[in-house]
């Protein structure tokens, strides 16, 4: 009589499940960390020279909750007025000069709102 000691067991095939479970996980991860759109590109007309500076200064500092004009504090919907009283035209070198503080999103808002009033040469400054 022989005793059956090691009965034979089927083979189970390893689940799938799990591993799927994760591959979509990560999926849906990358899908929601990267990013749709498209940069946008802000112009700067940097002029190298062709004209010399003319005229009174136009010193636009951009800190994090202050800007000033010539070391006047104004407000931001002033500044393209304040700015054409300093000008002769839209062709004259106004000087940007952002704080360490200021973040991108102000610098640009403030380029965007001279560019609308007609100020075509900005020169941004460290």
């Amino acid at each position: 009589m022989k005793a059956d000691f090691d009965p034979r067991r089927q083979v189970r095939k390893p689940s799938l499940t799990p591993m799927i479970d994760v591959v979509f996980l990560l999926l849906v991860f990358f899908m929601l960390a990267s990013r749709f759109g498209v940069d946008q590109l802000v112009p700067l007309n940097i002029s190298g020279g062709s004209a010399p500076y003319s005229g009174p200064p136009r010193l636009v500092e951009i800190g994090p909750d202050t800007l000033r004009l010539n070391g006047i504090d104004m407000a931001e919907d002033t500044l393209p007025d304040a700015v054409a009283d300093l000008t002769d035209s839209g062709d004259d070198i106004v000087v940007l000069r952002p704080d360490e503080q200021a973040d991108l999103q102000r610098v640009v808002a403030i380029i965007e709102t001279l560019t609308a009033a007609g100020f075509d040469r900005l020169v941004l400054v460290e």
